[in-house]
């Protein structure tokens, strides 16, 4: 009988013994309830199921009035028996948390005895969730316990505790539980630190625990208590005010600055005695991390502690934790949350040190998360120090030290040894002997004698890299913004920085003068200062300026050999048109195209764009891409999804159809879709611009061999969007042509033909589309197929502005006019034939 076995099973001989044996006679009519249910459902899962559904319906339903008519002390006892009769063996079936929660919130006069008989039972619970569920719903009893009741189920209240800690259950529910837990033991004992609160085996803890047996107070107890009741990346104000309090009143600043330093660089913990997962990890597969989960909440809170006491001392260290736990190739385990909490507490220094870290931190860490979080964490130091979060960002740039040249050097054992920024993405390191002569090559001298000084300016030259790569991007996004800058601000932030300087200095600028009462504003060459003392500046872009002032500028940057660092002379320039007036929302100027789907996620992952990954996956069959312009207030959405006759055989389709381009406009922390009327003339066209490239260079119609493949898939699209009108990138490139072919040795064997430069070699007359690069031979317009090595051009023509179609363009094109030269037999066999 089940009365029997429970009174067998739950003999412990300790002193609850009489307490469960109590509770079990007073409710002997409750066992024989659950006992007739047992069998009602050992019966329904056999085949008399129809029969004995009704029966059971019956006896919940008078288990459930027989409960709800139980007085305070007959309703206690009804919830004890529960919890013994609740997975007491292999066959019990109920939790009985529907039946228990409701009791135990209704009836009073709960013993220290039987929440102590609850707590032990909960902690016997074999699965994680169902324990954390119990002790919920026993620490409701227990919070109705005076003080002297809640000091002799202290014993119990601890083992819950520990349990809890090693148990697997859900961290958000766990932090709760724990923290009802602490506020308990706290009510009896103030200086009470509860087993398992700091971790006993973590290096970064040391200190802490060092503390707390050598000098144990209510009020350190209190503060350790407080740090761990953090449970997200940025905590309340109040929370704050309370952890500044308590800290004074332990006297605890040093102690959360040598934690936060242990954090930051102390040797992490492994997979193989400490990880989560070391019960089934097998072999010698094992990964290091700092913090382990169930001790996340402590670590954040000792990392805003740190923050908020130590101020700009702890900058340095938050520095090192946000990239030890949340870059890559850092070999540590990802730690989001602990890694948010530290970019965040950055922002709460109040150093302006932190900016530059911020910024810094920005450039290394990829992960999209994290980089929202900078993102607000940017935004925060920039309203604590009175600015704008734009002129934050350009204010954090960091200048690594160099000189206004962008160089850096330095005396090693007579090598005189230069990082310096060479051009728009060039940063080299190089060496001068003490007879002048140069090399890339670090001496044997400089390798052997300084090996930590020739580490760090490698590293140097790494961190001026992706500063000068971040900045590149930054600058070129102003296209779109229509920013105006204080000449002076400008000057000190942009034209006279070590990094910014050498990109901007490429560039055209307009500049603005008091006197001038018009507001017209002026463009200067790149590479010269303007006459006199502006009083604004802003960059020029070509949507601004006359055809006449264009061709201009393209002229002379072509004349002067003055290569920009991106393309703004000559900029494709992206106007409204009246099929996009007619649809009114979205442009289907780039749709019905077929890319290469791979090469176009990639592309949007370097120009910035966010998109979902098309695949045999929820979701998988509709990708938007999303991009901001315009300073963040306006962002365009590029609409494509899988082609239509993709087999799907993989896990992401091989080609990808385009479709419409729609644009949002910023409504708080909203988007709300906008017109294409009302998108600025800046933001749409560089929007455009970027899908016009991502189409470019995807399309299948830039792909030579696509010919070569024996199949008819989308053989028309190819043929047409091949050698058919020229896109704007296309027409920007013709007219760097018409001015680049004049200075070439090959002009005489060159022309310009409409979307065509032809070129006549000794073999035969070429046309190469100034769109897709590929060639057709005359006189019959026969396909030649000229596949581009995988190396970049020799640059021995000078091109005003980056263009990999462009160069390749003219690499055909040399080679062509000198068709006779041509050794490669696979191009030779295909000119003679077209011949």
């Amino acid at each position: 009988m089940l009365y029997d076995a429970l009174v067998a099973e739950t003999r412990r001989n300790d002193s609850l013994d009489d307490v469960r044996s109590a509770a079990l006679h007073r409710v002997r009519w409750l066992v024989d309830l659950l006992e007739r249910q047992r069998t009602e459902f050992r019966r329904a899962m056999g085949h008399e199921h129809r029969r004995f559904r009704g029966a059971g319906a019956a006896t919940q339903a008078e288990l459930e009035g027989r409960l709800a008519a139980c007085a305070d002390e007959e309703g206690r006892a009804a919830v004890l028996c529960l919890m013994l009769a609740a997975r007491f063996d292999d066959t019990s079936f109920w939790q009985y948390d529907a039946e228990i929660g409701p009791l135990i919130s209704r009836v009073r006069g709960w013993t220290p005895e039987e929440v102590a008989v609850m707590l032990l039972r909960a902690t016997e619970y074999r699965m994680g969730f169902w324990f954390a569920d119990a002790l919920g719903l026993v620490l409701n009893a227990a919070d109705q316990l005076d003080v002297d009741g809640r000091r002799a189920v202290a014993p119990w209240l601890r083992r819950a505790h520990t349990e809890l800690t090693d148990a697997t259950v859900e961290a958000r529910l766990r932090a709760s539980l724990a923290q009802r837990l602490r506020a308990l033991l706290a009510s009896v004992d103030e200086a009470h630190i509860p087993e398992g609160l700091i971790p006993a085996d973590a290096p970064w803890a040391f200190p802490l625990s060092d503390r707390a047996k050598a000098s144990p107070t209510p009020e350190l107890a209190n503060f350790i208590r407080h740090l761990a009741s953090l449970s997200g990346p940025r905590p309340t104000q109040g929370w704050r005010r309370t952890c500044l309090e308590l800290a004074d009143a332990a006297s605890a600043r040093d102690l959360v600055a040598d934690v936060l330093m242990a954090l930051a660089g102390d040797d992490p913990l492994c997979s193989r005695g400490h990880g989560a997962h070391t019960g089934w990890l097998h072999g010698d597969h094992h990964y290091h991390y700092v913090v382990h989960q169930k001790d996340g909440d402590l670590a954040r809170g000792v990392v805003w502690a740190a923050a908020l006491t130590g101020g700009p001392a702890a900058v340095r260290h938050l520095d090192a934790l946000a990239l030890r736990t949340g870059g890559l190739g850092t070999g540590m385990a990802e730690d989001l949350k602990l890694a948010g909490a530290a970019i965040n507490a950055l922002a709460e220094t109040g150093d302006p040190a932190s900016v530059e870290v911020l910024w810094r931190l920005r450039t290394r860490i990829k992960h999209r998360a994290l980089r929202k979080q900078l993102d607000t964490a940017l935004v925060t130091a920039a309203g604590k120090q009175g600015i704008t979060a734009e002129q934050l960002i350009e204010r954090s740039v960091p200048d690594h030290n160099l000189a206004p040249d962008g160089s850096l050097e330095q005396e090693l054992g007579g090598h005189r040894v230069r990082v310096a920024i060479e051009g728009a993405a060039t940063v080299r390191l190089s060496f001068t002997r003490p007879d002048g002569q140069t090399s890339r090559t670090a001496p044997a001298a400089v390798k052997d004698g300084f090996p930590d000084e020739l580490q760090e300016l490698k590293a140097l030259a790494k961190e001026v890299r992706g500063t000068l790569s971040g900045e590149r991007a930054r600058v070129e996004a102003l296209m779109s913004a229509g920013r105006e800058w204080p000449y002076d601000e400008w000057c000190r932030y942009y034209r006279d920085h070590p990094v910014t300087g050498t990109l901007v200095r490429g560039l055209i600028w307009e500049f603005r003068y008091v006197e001038d009462a018009d507001g017209e504003w002026r463009a200067v060459a790149p590479m010269a200062e303007p006459p006199g003392r502006p009083e604004r500046v802003r960059l020029w872009h070509p949507i601004r300026a006359s055809r006449g002032d264009v061709r201009t500028w393209r002229e002379r940057l072509v004349a002067e050999r003055l290569r920009q660092p991106f393309k703004q002379a000559f900029r494709e320039i992206y106007l409204l048109t009246p099929a996009e007036e007619e649809t009114g929302v979205y442009s289907n100027r780039f749709a019905a195209h077929v890319v290469h789907y791979h090469q176009l996620y990639a592309l949007f992952k370097e120009r910035g764009w966010q998109a979902n990954f098309l695949g045999r996956h929820d979701g998988g069959y509709d990708g938007r891409a999303r991009a901001e312009f315009g300073d963040g207030e306006w962002r365009a959405c590029f609409h494509h999804e899988p082609a239509a006759d993709d087999d799907g055989g993989g896990y992401a389709p091989e080609h990808a159809a385009t479709d419409q381009v729609r644009f949002e406009r910023r409504d708080g922390r909203r988007w709300r879709e906008a017109a294409l009327a009302e998108v600025p003339k800046l933001v749409f066209s560089e929007a455009m611009r970027d899908v016009d490239l991502f189409v470019g260079v995807t399309s299948i119609a830039a792909d030579p061999d696509w010919t070569d493949r024996g199949e008819d898939r989308h053989a028309v699209y190819w043929r047409t969007t091949t050698f058919g009108a020229l896109t704007a990138s296309a027409e920007v490139r013709r007219e760097a042509l018409e001015r680049i072919l004049p200075r070439l040795k090959i002009a005489g064997r060159c022309s310009l033909d409409g979307r065509f430069l032809s070129v006549r070699g000794d073999l035969g007359t070429y046309k190469i589309h100034l769109g897709s690069a590929n060639i057709l031979m005359e006189p019959d317009d026969a396909y030649l197929c000229i596949v581009p090595s995988r190396g970049k051009g020799d640059g021995k023509v000078f091109l005003p502005f980056e263009d990999e179609r462009l160069s390749l363009i003219l690499s055909k094109a040399f080679l062509l006019a000198a068709d006779t030269k041509i050794t490669d037999e696979t191009i030779l066999r295909q000119i003679k034939r077209g011949a």
